[in-house]
């Protein structure tokens, strides 16, 4: 099955919590071994993002990038434990590999990775690309707008790409969205 022939969701974002609104959507989706790769630039709301799913998932500890510690573990309302990872610091597919991801996932888990663009080869062929893009200082007046983009690879996301467009597209309404072609 494939998502059809957009496969790239596009959202705008004017507000920290519309973000977190569009990670809190994910949630009814996640399933044991999922992994959402988030991308963007430094200030670009990864962060934000990984804090939003992680409150709609029921986690009641404080949520900070794991920069230096790499990994946080969280227990979630959901029957699933939380794996936050930020593999900015780390070099190479081997040093993403010793973290053992693909191996914790599958035992209850999901996972979120912060610069997940650099975990993608490691963490086999089932994930979720979310590209978060900070505002560009030019936007001008009125709310500066992030973007958003959801790109689903893989079977098992496939398999829920329709849901979880819905989803999106209904988790803020005052979004703008557009779609991609694949």
């Amino acid at each position: 099955m494939s998502p059809g022939p957009f496969a790239e969701l596009v959202l705008r974002s004017a507000t920290p919590e519309e973000t977190e609104r569009v990670a809190a959507a994910f949630v009814p989706f996640l399933q044991s071994g999922d992994v959402v790769l988030l991308t963007g630039d430094l200030g670009a709301g990864k962060t934000v993002f990984a804090q939003g799913l992680a409150r709609a998932a029921g986690v009641t500890q404080a949520v900070t990038s794991p920069t230096f510690t790499l990994l946080h573990s969280y227990p979630t309302a959901i029957g699933l434990d939380l794996l936050h990872a930020d593999v900015y610091r780390l070099e190479t597919t081997g040093e993403i590999e010793d973290l053992g991801l693909a191996e914790l996932v599958e035992d209850d888990a999901f996972a979120l990775v912060e610069w997940g663009e650099r975990a993608a080869g490691a963490l086999g062929p089932d994930h979720v690309f979310v590209t978060l893009t900070a505002p560009a200082v030019s936007d001008g007046p009125g709310p500066s707008l992030r973007r958003i983009a959801v790109r689903p690879a893989g079977r098992s996301w496939d398999e829920r790409w329709a849901d979880l467009r819905a989803a999106l597209l209904g988790a803020a309404p005052a979004l703008r969205s557009r779609e991609v072609p694949a």
